[in-house]
């Protein structure tokens, strides 16, 4: 169902690059705003500093592990930001996720009425 996907980063020596590949079941994901600042839906910033509960943030998926069932390349996913890992790949943060961490999927290719891997 999902294809890996490669992603790259500097190597040793500053003009070597390596190719990355996911293991297991790990996801790779970008997400599009700074760390808890969001937008509401009249387009007033509301800074990080505002949050006054636990929030689930949404992410872009950048890369998968072989083991990734439920989500590809470019689909948008739903996670608690406690339940990560931080990495700077080429000079931009990302997070790394497992798949069991992850709460909903967000793609156009999902069918209409679609309730997920783990429900």
């Amino acid at each position: 169902m999902s294809t890996s996907h490669l992603a790259s980063v500097p190597g040793p020596e500053d003009s070597e690059v390596l190719p990355i590949k996911m293991l297991n079941d790990r996801i790779l994901v970008c997400t599009d705003s700074p760390e808890g600042e969001r937008r509401s839906s009249g387009g007033i910033l509301i800074p990080a500093t505002a949050q006054m509960a636990r929030r689930l943030i949404w992410a872009e998926v950048i890369a998968t592990g072989p083991n990734v069932r439920a989500m590809e390349v470019g689909d948008q996913v739903l996670f608690n930001p406690e339940d990560r890992y931080e990495v700077e790949v080429r000079g931009s943060d990302h997070i790394i996720l497992r798949e069991r961490d992850i709460h909903a999927v967000a793609a156009k290719r999902l069918e209409e009425g679609s309730t997920g891997l783990y429900l």
